[in-house]
């Protein structure tokens, strides 16, 4: 499959009874502070509390209905799971999620709160593959994986399509990266909606794949794995590489001081719930000024399924 602008439009019209139109927000402070236009496009209202929806719902819905009435399948830390457990109510078929051990617990009691069958695995990319591999083996369920997926990437290219039709002098379009998901459909939403706009993505320095695999030109791991952004821990796929080279301007790294940072002005200046894998754009736009003063800046806010118990120990 080839992902167009047609494909693009044709999955936004698929997937609207199920999502929201998410607001744009401004805030004249953050602004006036930073020297930086800001236009956040709000994932973190959408439904499941995640841009994520976007992409599973459009995969969900392009599946055959034989392979519907065996239920659908995946592995994720959190967000996706949420979308895949979600989609599996609203087509009325069993959602089997395999969830690593260290995921946030307001995300696996979401996943089982929409009803889907949650299996807890090993907190590594081979337990996540292997305890799935068994489920769809006895299920049949179709895998729908959270980002090496034309069709998942095509709805989360709806999202740039939806920020550039509210604010058509838009710039510059920020997103985070962790498996490429979102980041490939965003060069491709950018890339066929308005091609001047240019495109980043912030990593955090604690999962810093991408960025090496951008530098080598080939599928990397990260040095280490340590940060608090818990949705960016995936390492980039052949496919969401391919994308990102050919449209990516760059991946600019943050620190998880600089993720926090990032995440109190949001929360004491737009009084708005974010996540930490949310907010890598923006601290990525803060830490890097001379790139972005004075622009037009988009930052896609990914998603707001924070565990709160965790904000005493992020904010002391």
């Amino acid at each position: 499959m080839r992902i167009t602008k047609a494909s693009i439009e044709n999955a936004h019209e698929r997937i609207q009874p199920y999502i929201h139109n998410t607001p744009v927000l401004t805030n004249q402070s953050i602004n006036d502070l930073s020297g930086i236009e800001f236009y956040f496009k709000c994932e973190n209202f959408q439904k499941i509390g995640a841009f994520k929806i976007r992409g599973g719902m459009n995969a969900s819905l392009k599946i055959t209905p034989e392979q519907i009435s065996k239920g659908v399948a995946t592995h994720s830390s959190g967000n996706h799971a949420q979308a895949m457990a979600y989609a599996g109510k609203i087509l009325n078929t069993k959602a089997y999620i395999v969830m690593p051990s260290n995921s946030p617990e307001v995300k696996v009691n979401a996943v089982i709160g929409y009803g889907a069958e949650v299996t807890m695995c090993a907190p590594n990319q081979q337990a996540r593959e292997e305890t799935l591999n068994a489920i769809v083996e006895k299920t049949g369920a179709t895998f729908i994986h959270p980002y090496d997926n034309d069709d998942v990437i095509e709805g989360q290219a709806t999202c740039v399509k939806e920020l550039l039709t509210e604010v058509p002098n838009v710039e510059i379009v920020i997103t985070p990266v962790g498996g490429g998901g979102l980041l490939s459909g965003t060069c491709l939403g950018a890339h066929f909606f308005k091609p001047s706009v240019q495109v980043y993505a912030g990593e955090p320095e604690g999962a810093a794949d991408a960025v090496l695999s951008l530098q080598t030109g080939k599928v990397e791991k990260a040095a280490y794995v340590n940060t608090i952004a818990d949705g960016l821990l995936t390492t980039l796929s052949e496919r969401t590489l391919a994308i990102i080279k050919e449209h990516v301007a760059d991946i600019l790294l943050v620190s998880d001081e600089e993720i926090k940072g990032a995440m109190r002005l949001i929360y004491e200046r737009m009084k708005i719930i974010v996540e930490p894998s949310c907010v890598v754009p923006f601290a990525a736009a803060l830490k890097n000024p001379t790139l972005f003063k004075g622009k037009k800046v988009g930052i896609i806010l990914t998603g707001g399924n924070v565990d709160l118990a965790k904000l005493g120990e992020w904010f002391k």
